[in-house]
């Protein structure tokens, strides 16, 4: 008899339905929407209605071929959709997932797809190392998969061209003059998700945050094609140089908008990072913008995925700066119009308005403030979690456990990621109209980042002075001659907005 294939939410590509790893081949298929899932967690409600969208759009495509459940959890759902049947289902993304689909019967659990790394080719390579750095991983995986290499050796004649990837916008520049991404456009099953939301809500069966609509970011395969095609073409080529800008009108900048089609298995990793090599080959992209973004998938985001599963479950309450201060309201409620910091305001706005800012606004705005502040590292990545729309457990874990907050004592990075105003107003236009000043650390018009840092340096000097890469900064403290105003000035301050 033939199994059925379980699809998740996250698993709505070809890949996670091609013949191999045990996938019956023409197998009927079973999706389920879980209200459960929504219930468990408060997530901006451009989230939930781009997941149910991808998913039920995906549906509409396989047609006959799948068996489309709404339940109240996934167990009811496989239970009333195969019953006792045999199950495939490709490993899930989450160890809830995994926990959750290895504790059914019948149930076969097959290998990741959407992935370039096998999990027992990453702890290959761990046990050989003595520190597990991005840096390492990335340079094996383009030799093992020959991207960007001339030969054995990389393209260029460099492995990192981050060097050239730091500049800062161009003075006096509004936006960054990008041609305009993908944008999709709304279909008839986009506003049956926004009225089941809708009833949802009115209902108080569920709760969301943040503004909905219209959907900015790919719900099936063909917009999810179209996107990168228009970011390969038309973008690419400016990405590199101003990937870690910011500026305030311009939130987008060259980025890809990619994220939230990888995360939901629209878009494989291979095809995106050797048609972005293909571009740089034809002359049409410069090598530092490829770099960059191959980096971005075959880099970060493998590494990501890969030490999410060999940190273990108990990487999940790291806490090595004993950090516990809640989140407060405003900021859970992405209230971005009770903040007068510019650049907090603006990112806030960003991730209000639309479920996504790129990467330096998430590590040097938002998890910067938080690493001050001393904010409960796991309610940050829950934080993390639910507010984006690539957002998902393997996603931020290490992204924020490790990477923002520093919390695995450095695991995975080699300092904290964190910086007074100075940075911000070097790398955005986002300072000069905001009522504090970067380069001010106490009274009315200090910095919250500027004071915040000095803060932070002096509240975990014990710990951060042994940090060769941050030493230098914690010994500045003694020259601080209003340290102590700072101080005051800093518990003054509170929890409320800045």
């Amino acid at each position: 008899m033939t199994g059925t294939h379980w699809l998740f939410g996250d698993q709505l590509g070809p890949a996670f339905l091609a013949a191999g790893d045990g996938v019956p081949r023409d197998a009927p298929v079973v999706m389920i929407e879980s209200r459960a899932v929504f219930r468990r967690r408060r997530f901006h409600r451009a989230k939930a209605h781009l997941v149910l969208s991808a998913m039920r759009h995906r549906a509409a495509e396989l047609g006959d071929r799948v068996t489309y459940v709404k339940a109240d959890t996934y167990r009811e759902g496989l239970a009333r959709a195969v019953g006792d049947g045999p199950v495939t289902v490709h490993h899930p993304t989450s160890r809830a997932a995994l926990a959750l689909v290895r504790s059914l019967e019948n149930v076969t659990v097959l290998p990741p797809r959407g992935f370039l790394v096998r999990h027992e080719d990453f702890a290959a390579w761990a046990r050989g190392q003595r520190g597990l750095r991005m840096e390492g991983f990335y340079r094996g995986v383009r030799r093992d998969h020959d991207l960007l290499m001339d030969g054995g050796s990389p393209a260029g004649g460099t492995w990192n061209l981050d060097h050239e990837n730091r500049e800062p916008p161009p003075r006096g520049a509004r936006t960054l003059g990008a041609p305009a991404p993908y944008r999709p456009r709304e279909d008839a099953v986009d506003e049956e998700v926004r009225r089941d939301l809708d009833r949802w809500e009115r209902d108080g069966d569920v709760s969301f945050v943040g503004r909905d609509g219209p959907r900015l970011f790919p719900a099936h395969r063909r917009e999810a094609l179209a996107a990168l095609r228009r970011f390969l073409r038309h973008r690419l080529a400016g990405f590199g140089a101003h990937e870690d800008a910011m500026l305030a009108a311009d939130g987008t900048m060259s980025h890809s908008l990619l994220s939230s089609s990888l995360n939901l298995g629209l878009l494989d990793p291979a095809e995106c990072v050797e048609l972005a090599e293909a571009a740089w080959r034809a002359g049409e992209a410069p090598l530092n913008s490829v770099e960059g973004f191959v980096r971005q998938i075959a880099g970060w985001r493998e590494y990501v995925w890969q030490l999410y599963w060999y940190f273990g479950e108990d990487y999940r309450t790291s806490n090595s700066l004993r950090h516990t201060t809640p989140l407060p309201d405003w900021w859970d409620e992405l209230d971005a119009d009770a903040v007068s910091a510019r650049c907090l305001s603006t990112v806030l706005r960003q991730v209000r308005d639309t479920g996504w800012t790129h990467h330096i606004p998430r590590l040097m705005v938002l998890g910067s403030y938080a690493l001050q502040h001393g904010w409960d590292p796991a309610a940050v990545t829950d934080w993390f979690h639910r507010s984006f729309v690539d957002g998902y457990d393997w996603v931020m874990l290490p992204n924020v456990v490790g990477m923002s907050q520093y919390a695995d004592g450095g695991r995975m990075t080699t300092k904290p990621y964190t910086s007074g105003g100075a940075y911000i107003d070097r790398m955005s236009d986002l300072c000069a109209p905001c009522p504090y000043r970067p380069d001010r650390r106490v009274g009315a018009d200090a910095c919250p980042y500027t004071a915040g840092y000095w803060n932070f340096l002096h509240r975990h000097r014990g710990t951060l002075q042994h940090n060769a890469r941050i030493s230098r900064a914690v010994n500045g403290l003694d020259r601080l001659k209003d340290l102590p105003a700072l101080l005051a000035q800093e518990r003054d301050r509170g929890a409320g907005p800045p």
